[in-house]
């Protein structure tokens, strides 16, 4: 999206100019977990716009009772260059991710995992 809506500022070299490589601040708490993302370029601030909400959960009390629980979300305005360094952090963070077992696809632990091809057994 950077490279078509703002090519310059949002280039490789601007995001590596503002890149954010500290680790993160431990322990790591979430306040809600993400089912819905999305991604927009705001043309009037000349920026990228990323919404996270949890979606609407449906709580049903004793009696049945259907109640609908507020929405969170988050909603942050990036700059192209900014964004493209969100962007590289990330890659970098799926890329330092576990390996996929051969068998199953599943992530593998560093201490194995119980392959449901394997017919639960630990590999």
């Amino acid at each position: 999206m950077l490279d078509n809506v703002a090519p310059e500022v949002g280039s490789e070299l601007a995001g590596e100019a503002v890149a954010d490589n500290a680790p993160l601040d431990t322990p790591i708490e979430e306040d809600f977990r993400v089912q819905r993302l999305s991604l927009a370029w705001d043309e009037e601030h000349k920026s990228v716009v990323v919404e996270a909400h949890d979606g609407e959960d449906d709580e049903t009390d004793e009696e049945g009772a259907s109640s609908t629980s507020m929405m969170q979300s988050l909603r942050v305005h990036l700059s192209p260059a900014f964004a493209r360094a969100f962007s590289q952090r990330c890659a970098r963070a799926v890329e330092g991710g576990r390996p996929n077992c051969p068998f199953c696809g599943n992530p593998l632990d560093p201490s194995g995992h119980i392959c449901p091809r394997a017919n639960g057994y630990r590999r």
